[in-house]
């Protein structure tokens, strides 16, 4: 019985897979504790499936026909590792190509990964400890680092209206890693002592499983972005909190996946906002919320090309649905 579970969800990075699972096992081995891994591939055409097998055997991989999107594609591992019962597990993902053990699972823990990260020395003790502390908190998340070893913020207070404006228009620089940007000091990712925030950054995130069985699976509603906001959002209403732990280090090569189709993710980013303040604020926040988003859009697409206009139109149509 593994106390901890890790799940990746990849997508055509397979050799930063490659690199993000020698880091892990290497630290898991440091670790010296039962855990397992779980890489679920979302249709890469990259051979990713084939390097998982050949490299990595003992690595559960879950091989989906279509991509399912981060939120879904996470849910197949966990609905097995809740589940313990391969059994149950084979009816619920049918035509799914599966290579797992036949073993019942008890696991307390479920690190979240991206595929383009890095696991340092020392990272999954680090957040295993901050959990197993303080036992309030459903969910920690890793300080992120850069591949030049600079910091990148990695916790957020949860967004209201005036941070969408700060991606909708220019403001005064001295201003985005402030508060009013949802970003923490950076003195605190500098000490050692967790601290505590509205949601880590979804690319590493460790959770409760005592809170994901409370506060039920990932939004499948998301198909990008803003489910693991979605996820704390749930987890703080329902009572667990959520800390940050800058001992717990991470190197982050941002966005690998998602910079392969720049137009489609843009628009999953802003569907995925609307979806997210429809659900977690009220009719005054989300007029306001909308009201931005009009003024932002109209503005891009005054200097943007016809591709980036019909992008910023679907966004448009799905900001429409915010105030219903």
């Amino acid at each position: 019985m593994a106390e901890l579970a890790v799940v990746i969800v990849s997508w055509n990075v397979r050799d930063l897979l490659a690199t993000c699972l020698r880091s892990l096992f290497a630290d898991l081995e440091r670790w010296g504790r039962t855990a397992e891994v779980w890489v679920v591939d979302n249709a890469s055409t990259d051979g990713t499936p084939e390097m998982v097998t050949r490299k990595f055997p003992n690595v559960h991989l879950i091989a989906s026909p279509k991509n399912l999107g981060f939120a879904a594609g996470n849910n197949l591992a966990l609905r097995e590792i809740l589940a313990g019962d391969d059994s149950g597990a084979e009816r619920r993902t049918s035509n799914i190509e599966r290579q797992t053990s036949s073993v019942k699972r008890q696991t307390s823990f479920v690190w979240l990964l991206n595929p383009d990260t890095e696991v340092l020395p020392g990272a999954t003790a680090a957040l295993v400890e901050a959990l197993e502390a303080h036992p309030e908190v459903g969910v920690v998340g890793a300080k992120l680092l850069y591949a030049d070893g600079s910091l990148q913020h990695s916790a957020f207070r949860f967004p209201g209206v005036l941070q969408l404006a700060f991606d909708l228009f220019p403001l005064p620089t001295r201003l985005y890693e402030t508060p009013l940007n949802g970003r923490y000091p950076r003195r605190l990712y500098e000490g050692e002592a967790p601290f505590s925030v509205g949601h880590p950054l979804g690319a590493s995130m460790m959770v409760r499983t005592e809170a994901i069985r409370q506060v039920g699976l990932l939004d499948e509603g998301y198909r990008m972005y803003c489910e693991e906001i979605d996820w704390c959002w749930r987890m703080r209403r329902a009572g667990w909190k959520a800390l940050c732990v800058p001992t717990a280090q991470v190197v982050h090569h941002a966005g690998q996946s998602t910079r392969q189709v720049p137009i489609p993710s843009f628009v999953n980013l802003w569907t995925s906002r609307a979806r997210l303040y429809r659900k977690h604020h009220g009719p005054v926040r989300r007029h306001l919320a909308r009201t931005l988003v009009r003024l932002g859009m109209r503005r891009r697409m005054r200097r943007a090309s016809q591709e980036w206009r019909e992008a910023c139109e679907a966004v448009l149509e799905a900001w429409e649905w915010v105030t219903r």
